[in-house]
């Protein structure tokens, strides 16, 4: 390589950088600013939804739809003060749109899961849910996925797709519940007197609700047990307790 071919080439890149250093420049100022103003609009309008008494579901959901949105619309303009033209940038965009919707088939059938969560409302954040063999309280709809924190604390993500499309059994929503405890004692025992006991431990536990009552049915008889039923009603937040309770009390009433 001569001088001459060396001195040429490092002129190209003198005015390749003197070109392009301005755009790289306001290129990183854009994306500076633009990630402080996604989350401090993202933050303001969940505030102001709040503020106006919108669902805390449905905030939280539009915030995570409007902090994704403005992300997208970022990355647009600072690849475009890059000198990238955005034409030519949404061509190749919609050249591989269908290769990509084929891929994010699952990823679209979330989203418009977590639509549908939001709209028929099966459940809402604090609600203690049971679904695809999952049970825990939901803490937080996101826009693909809805989290679950279990009694043991762990986190579980439920794609909204299958969530939506599958049974969700709901032990928040109706505000009391009622626990069916199965028991069983021997044929020589005194059931009456077992019954009556439990029955009435039951009735006057502080957690029980008297209305409605609380009762016990024999369900089944085996060769060598009979099977019965303690049917009581409590609040949600009280029915590990009341459960604990009775089944502690039971034991030392019932003779196998």
């Amino acid at each position: 390589m001569t001088a001459i071919e060396i001195q040429n080439y490092f002129e190209t890149i003198k005015k390749l950088v003197l070109e392009y250093s301005p755009k790289f420049v306001v290129a990183i100022i854009i994306l500076i600013v633009g990630l402080w103003a996604t989350s401090f609009i993202t933050k303001t309008a969940k505030k102001v939804m709040i503020k106006r008494n919108v669902e805390l579901t449905l905030s939280n959901f539009i915030g995570n739809l409007i902090f994704w949105t403005l992300r997208v619309l970022l990355f647009v303009t600072v690849i475009s003060k890059l000198g990238i033209e955005t034409s030519a940038f949404v061509t190749i965009l919609g050249a591989a749109g269908l290769a990509i919707g084929l891929s994010l088939q699952g990823s679209l059938s979330n989203f418009a899961g977590g639509i549908l969560i939001i709209l028929f409302k099966p459940f809402r954040l604090g609600d203690t849910i049971e679904a695809l063999g999952e049970t825990g309280k939901v803490d937080e709809i996101l826009i693909f996925s809805t989290r679950l924190i279990t009694a043991t604390n762990q986190v579980i993500y439920i794609p909204n797709g299958i969530l939506s499309n599958g049974k969700i059994k709901n032990y928040s929503q109706l505000g009391i519940r009622r626990a069916d405890l199965v028991l069983k004692t021997n044929y020589d025992s005194n059931f009456s007197q077992i019954k009556t006991s439990i029955l009435n431990f039951a009735s006057s536990h502080d957690l029980v609700l008297q209305d409605p009552k609380a009762e016990i049915l024999v369900t089944d008889l085996s060769e060598t047990t009979i099977i019965f039923t303690v049917k009581v009603w409590t609040n949600n937040n009280d029915y590990t307790k009341v459960t604990s309770d009775i089944l502690e009390f039971s034991k030392s009433e019932i003779s196998l």
